[in-house]
C-alpha cells in the first residue's frame, strides 16, 4: 500500500499548493489492469491500484475548481524487467497472449504516449478517468489453462 498507493497520494498532495499557484495543473497516475479485474496473486497490489484509480475520481472533483485535472493509466502486462521471466514459461505466455485481444505482450513505448496525451491540451477536456492500455486484455478477461508435465490440464 506504501509503494503503490500512499506514495501517490502524498506526493499529489505535495504538488497541489504548486499547481494551485500556476493555475492549471495534471496528475497521471500508472495504475494497472489489476485494479479492474481480479487475478489469483497481488491482491494486496490490486486493492492499492484500485484505490489510486479511485484517487483519481476524486481530486478530479475536488481540484477542477482550481484547473487541476487527475487520471490514470492502467497498462496490462507490458514487457519490462519485471516480465522478462515470462518469456521462459513459454506455456503461460501462450495463455496470457491468447487473452489479450491483439494477441502480444505490450511494449513500453506503447503506454508512454498515452500518459504524454493526458498532459498536453488536447485532453483538457479529461479528467477523473482510468484509461487501460493492455492490448484488449481486460475486454477479454483471464483464464489461463496450463498443462502440466504429463500433459494434462491443471
Amino acid at each position: 500500500m506504501a509503494t503503490n498507493f500512499e506514495s501517490a497520494y502524498h506526493l499529489s498532495q505535495l504538488a497541489y499548493p504548486l499547481f494551485k499557484a500556476s493555475g492549471k495543473g495534471n496528475i497521471v497516475f500508472i495504475s494497472s489492469i489489476g485494479s479492474i479485474m481480479a487475478f489469483d496473486v497481488g491482491s494486496v497490489y490490486g486493492a492499492a491500484k484500485g484505490a489510486m484509480n479511485q484517487l483519481a475520481k476524486n481530486l478530479a472533483c475536488e481540484w477542477a475548481k482550481d484547473n487541476i485535472r487527475a487520471n490514470a493509466v492502467a497498462p496490462g502486462v507490458i514487457w519490462s524487467t519485471l516480465t522478462e521471466e515470462l518469456k521462459s514459461h513459454k506455456e503461460y505466455l501462450k495463455a496470457v497472449e491468447s487473452r489479450i485481444a491483439l494477441g502480444r505482450v505490450g511494449e513500453p513505448e506503447e503506454i508512454s504516449p498515452v500518459v504524454a496525451f493526458l498532459c498536453m491540451p488536447a485532453s483538457s477536456y479529461i479528467t477523473g478517468q482510468t484509461i487501460t492500455v493492455d492490448g484488449g486484455f481486460t475486454v477479454n478477461g483471464f483464464i489461463p489453462i496450463l498443462v502440466n508435465k504429463t500433459g494434462e490440464e491443471s
